[in-house]
C-alpha cells in the first residue's frame, strides 16, 4: 500500500470540511472591527481608538483542564467550548477590560465531526453572548499524541481598557468588603481531584444520579463555567470598585490574595453562603477535609468584588439590575 498522510493517520479532507463549518459558525460572532473571516494565516481586528486616550490591550490564555475527560466519558462536548470562552472572558474582565476577540487551539487524535462541531457550537455561542468575535483558531490532528476520542483545547482572548480604568487591586485597603457572586458549579478547576473521587468511589460513577443534584453526577460536573460578562459590565466603571478576583485554581483565598499588597489579608466568613450540593457530595465521597476543599474548589463563589464600604449599596444595586445577587462574604484586614 502506498503511504499517504491519510494512511499515516491524518485526514486533510475531513479536517478541511470541519474547519469550513466552524468558519460558518464563527461568522455569527463577528462584531465591528473584524476584517475577513477564518481561513487566512492570521485573524484581523481593526481597533477603533476614538473613545480611548491611552488604550491598553489585555490578554488571557487558558484551557479547561481535565474536565475534558468527563466530557468524553459522557459524550457531551458543547459545554467545553462555552467553558473555555467564559473562563478567558472572566479573567480579562477582572482587569476592567472589554472583550474584543477570541482564538482557539484544538488538538486531537482524529477529527470526528460530532465532537468538533459541538465544541465549535459552544465556542461560538459563548463568544456571541460575551460580545467577542471568534476570528481564528487551529485544529491539529495528532494521532501519535492523542488516542482516538482524546483531545485538548485552549483559547486566547484579547480585550481593551482605558489605562486610567484598569482594575488591578492597587486601591484595595483595610475595611473593603468582599462581595461574592455565585458560581454555577466547579467551573473549570479541581477536576483532577473530582475525577479521582468518582473513579475511586465504590458507590458512584459518572452516570449515578443523586437526589440532591437532581441529575447524574457526570452532568453536574459538566455544568458550564459561568460568564460574569453582564455583572462586571454593570460595575466596572463604578466608584469604589477596587478589585475583581476570578475564583479558579487555588480557591477563593488563593486567587483574591493575588490582588492584595503586602500588609493586607482576608477575613472570610465561610458561613455566609450555602455550599452547593455538588461540593458537599464530593467532600463526602472523597473524605476531603475543609481546608483542602477551600484550596481546590470555588465552593459556590465564582467571582469576588473588593468594594469600598461606602460603595456597597450602589454596586449591589447595579448588580441586581442585571439579575446578579451579591453575597457579603468577608472583608479586607
Amino acid at each position: 500500500m502506498k503511504l499517504t498522510y491519510k494512511v499515516a493517520g491524518v485526514d486533510i479532507d475531513a479536517a478541511e470540511s470541519v474547519v469550513k463549518k466552524i468558519g460558518q459558525l464563527a461568522r455569527k460572532t463577528h462584531r465591528p472591527g473584524v476584517l475577513g473571516g477564518i481561513g487566512l494565516f492570521g485573524g484581523f481586528f481593526e481597533l477603533d481608538l476614538k473613545q480611548y486616550q491611552q488604550p491598553v490591550l489585555v490578554s488571557s490564555v487558558d484551557g479547561v483542564g481535565t474536565k475534558i475527560k468527563i466530557a468524553c466519558a459522557m459524550d457531551k462536548y458543547r459545554g467545553i467550548g462555552i467553558d473555555l470562552v467564559n473562563h478567558c472572558v472572566n479573567d480579562v474582565m477582572c482587569c476592567g477590560a472589554e472583550p474584543l476577540y477570541f482564538l482557539d487551539y484544538l488538538s486531537l487524535g482524529k477529527v470526528e465531526g460530532k465532537a468538533v462541531l459541538e465544541l465549535a457550537e459552544g465556542l461560538t455561542e459563548a463568544c456571541a453572548y460575551n460580545q467577542c468575535a471568534l476570528i481564528g483558531g487551529e485544529t491539529a490532528e495528532m494521532p501519535d499524541i492523542y488516542e482516538p476520542g482524546e483531545f485538548d483545547i485552549a483559547g486566547t482572548l484579547v480585550g481593551i481598557v482605558e489605562k486610567s480604568q484598569v482594575i488591578d487591586g492597587s486601591h484595595i485597603q483595610k475595611g473593603d468588603v468582599l462581595l461574592g457572586l455565585s458560581s454555577s458549579g466547579l467551573h473549570t478547576n479541581g477536576y483532577t481531584l473530582a475525577r479521582r473521587i468518582i473513579e475511586m468511589s465504590s458507590e458512584s460513577g459518572y452516570h449515578t444520579t443523586y437526589p440532591d443534584l437532581g441529575m447524574k453526577i457526570g452532568d453536574a460536573l459538566l455544568i458550564e463555567h459561568k460568564s460574569y460578562f453582564q455583572a462586571v459590565n454593570a460595575v466596572r466603571h463604578a466608584e469604589g470598585l477596587h478589585g475583581i478576583s476570578h475564583i479558579t485554581g487555588g480557591g477563593l483565598v488563593g486567587n483574591t490574595s493575588r490582588l492584595l499588597r503586602e500588609g493586607l489579608g482576608l477575613d472570610i466568613d465561610w458561613q455566609a453562603w450555602q455550599i452547593p450540593a455538588i461540593f458537599s457530595l464530593l467532600q463526602r465521597l472523597g473524605d476531603i477535609d475543609d481546608q483542602e476543599m477551600r484550596r481546590v474548589f470555588n465552593l459556590g463563589i465564582g467571582l469576588v468584588l473588593v468594594v469600598a464600604a461606602d460603595a456597597i449599596d450602589d454596586i449591589e444595586q447595579a448588580l441586581a439590575s442585571v439579575g446578579e445577587t451579591a453575597i457579603r462574604i468577608g472583608h479586607v484586614v
